[in-house]
């Protein structure tokens, strides 16, 4: 591993930050100030120093927002036409890609994902939109051909759900914000937006670039807050006909407590502890890399990531050997660097888990193959960055093996029996995603079968499109993100029936 001690270019802040004025919520298309007056520091994670401020919303500001997105509902957004929400999508993609290096350097900023990273990701967040845009005028319902005596014509139709709550995450901000804007957006639904207090800085700049776009004042509103207060309230609030959440699985479950009241509709993508399975027969080049980035991705900071790696008996050791081997050739450091493959970890908060389970995993007798350190070299002292991790003769039992850990730490374990592996690999309360890397596709389309996950990648890994739908089982949620699948969650079906004679 080669850690990038150069902390080069943090000085230079976007143009949204220039000034140094905190930032306001952004409620009705205007930026008010919130009720409590208080606002949260954002910190660089690279440098551990205070990059700005933003508001720290509350109930009454929550209030304010779902009446301005209810206004907007039932009055000049509930009166456009399909074509005009597809104009306006396409319009808000293309200042996406026109802001690129704004909204890159600015998410870059605020979570420490490498530049070059962020900067694909804006790109990706365009693709989203624009296919949001091209569903806009797709929506249909059907004409059903009822067995019922007499003349009766029976029909659906498709209808916005209405009010959407949208719960983000700080490991994608940008791309949980357009993931879930897009779609309800061109379904017709307006939308109060909860940012991670970890990351909002992005998505109101985004906010900013919907109005830019023609969306009208009151359809995309940003709540900036803390989750037991702003977030709770959101999901709490009878105004809110859905909510949408990104977010842990304890998040999860307050949600759905607190929807009980108007019984919200309500699709939750939340955490993972996903296996990736190798078997003796697989391309090693591939798997070694495929399996390792399923894992040190984002710093490790991913839900879907495959941290579980169940190696057959026959390849064990050699494949610990090489992913050790690769590990040590990835280039931490500033993140503003293009030769830069992984950042520092969003907050000390995260530092201070990962710390807490790498040590775990040596507490519980897995061999530590790689890392394990937080790096302090240098530029790097103050930023929370740690050594990308592999352990190895992981057993299930343990901490790091069972727990969502959330940053760049790899359990490799060994397997012999694919029936057993299979009990293995279910053996969580977790569902996101697997993997599986083989040379024979009959062995891997049986035991994609067998995996009890929301999506299963052969011999590849991460590998996601907006026309295809992601989204979990157990406690990694239900409701899913993408494809026709991701549309219908902000969508509801009436039914018309009609005497014709």
């Amino acid at each position: 591993m080669t850690t990038m001690n150069a902390i080069s270019q943090h000085g230079r802040l976007p143009a949204f930050l220039a000034g140094g004025e905190p930032k306001l919520l952004f409620i009705d298309g205007e930026w008010v100030e919130p009720v409590s007056g208080e606002y949260i520091e954002c910190k660089n994670p690279a440098t551990g120093k205070v990059i700005g401020e933003f508001a720290d919303g509350g109930a009454e500001d929550v209030d304010r927002a779902v009446r301005a997105a209810r206004r907007a509902f039932e009055g000049e957004w509930g009166s456009t036409k399909p074509y005009q929400r597809q104009r306006i999508l396409n319009k808000l993609a293309d200042l996406l890609e026109e802001n690129r290096d704004e909204l890159s350097r600015l998410e870059t900023l605020e979570m420490g994902a490498p530049l070059k990273r962020t900067r694909a990701a804006v790109m990706r967040n365009v693709e989203r939109l624009h296919w949001a845009a091209s569903q806009a005028t797709s929506l249909h319902g059907d004409t059903i051909d009822n067995s019922v005596r007499g003349t009766y014509f029976s029909y659906t139709v498709k209808e916005p759900v209405g009010v959407v709550g949208m719960v983000l995450p700080w490991n994608g901000p940008l791309g949980s914000a357009c993931w879930k804007v897009g779609p309800a957006l061109a379904a017709g639904c307006t939308a109060v937006i909860k940012p991670s207090e970890d990351a909002s800085l992005t998505v109101l700049r985004f906010a900013e670039l919907c109005l830019e776009a023609g969306v009208p004042a009151g359809v995309v509103n940003v709540v900036t807050g803390r989750g037991p207060t702003a977030g709770a309230a959101l999901s709490e609030h009878h105004g809110i006909d859905k909510i949408a959440l990104t977010g842990s699985p304890q998040t999860g479950q307050a949600m759905v407590s607190a929807s009980v009241g108007n019984l919200k509709r309500l699709s939750l993508e939340l955490g993972g502890k996903s296996p990736d399975v190798v078997f003796a027969d697989a391309n090693l080049d591939r798997a070694v890399v495929g399996a390792a980035m399923g894992v040190f991705h984002n710093s490790g900071q991913l839900c879907a990531g495959g941290t579980r790696i169940y190696v057959e008996s026959a390849i064990y050791d050699e494949f610990v050997e090489r992913v050790r081997d690769f590990t040590a050739t990835l280039r931490v450091g500033d993140p503003f660097d293009d030769a830069t493959q992984l950042g520092p970890l969003v907050s000390q908060r995260q530092l201070d888990r990962v710390m807490h389970y790498i040590g775990a995993g040596s507490e519980d007798g897995a061999r530590l193959v790689y890392g394990g350190k937080r790096l302090t070299d240098g530029a790097l002292a103050d930023g929370y960055y740690v050594e990308p991790t592999v352990f190895a003769d992981v057993t299930d039992d343990m901490r790091i093996a069972r727990e969502e850990i959330f940053g760049p730490v790899i359990s490799i374990l060994r397997f012999d029996d694919v029936d057993d592996l299979v009990t293995r690999a279910n053996n969580t309360p977790y569902g996101l995603a697997g993997g599986v890397w083989t040379s024979d596709f009959t062995k891997a389309y049986q035991l994609s079968k067998r995996l009890q996950a929301g999506t299963v990648w052969i011999n590849c890994y991460l590998v996601m499109d907006t026309a295809v739908p992601f989204g979990g089982v157990k406690l990694s949620g239900y409701g899913r993100e993408s494809g026709h699948e991701g549309m219908e969650e902000y969508l509801d079906v009436k039914t018309v029936w009609a005497r014709m004679d």
